[in-house]
């Protein structure tokens, strides 16, 4: 049995997929572009702003589905340029301080809407679905 997860104060999906999927104890959370919850726009500019506007669209959705970032397990980061990798790893550490998750990070050409990172998360609960 899963169980759609859904919240405002992350971006809504661009296309036919749902914001994170709860199976169990587990929450599986769509690839996160930097665009802003409140209007839908994207945090353009400075790989910093897009990485930070990224991580807390997964902070919401993960809150949402009543797990955090502290229980996350896994994440991908797809990076269009991969000169920006220790940029986007330092941010990453201020949002994973300590035990942080399993990670892969790849250069891809592309990403939707033409922005420079985009991550995907894996997490648990402490309750499984009712």
């Amino acid at each position: 049995m899963t169980k759609i997860i859904q919240t405002d104060k992350a971006p809504v999906a661009v296309g036919p997929y749902s914001q994170a999927i709860k199976v169990g104890n587990l929450v599986f959370v769509s690839g996160q572009i930097p665009m802003k919850p409140e209007n839908g726009e994207l945090q353009l500019g400075h790989i910093v702003t897009q990485t930070k506007q990224v991580l807390e669209n997964l902070t919401a959705i993960l809150e949402a589905a009543g797990s955090s970032l502290t229980q996350t397990v896994k994440v991908t980061i797809y990076l269009t340029d991969m000169d920006n990798f220790a940029t986007v790893n330092g941010i990453y550490a201020q949002y994973f301080p300590s035990d942080p998750p399993a990670r892969v990070c790849v250069e891809v050409s592309r990403l939707p809407k033409n922005v420079s990172v985009e991550m995907e998360a894996v997490a648990w609960c402490e309750e499984d679905m009712e």
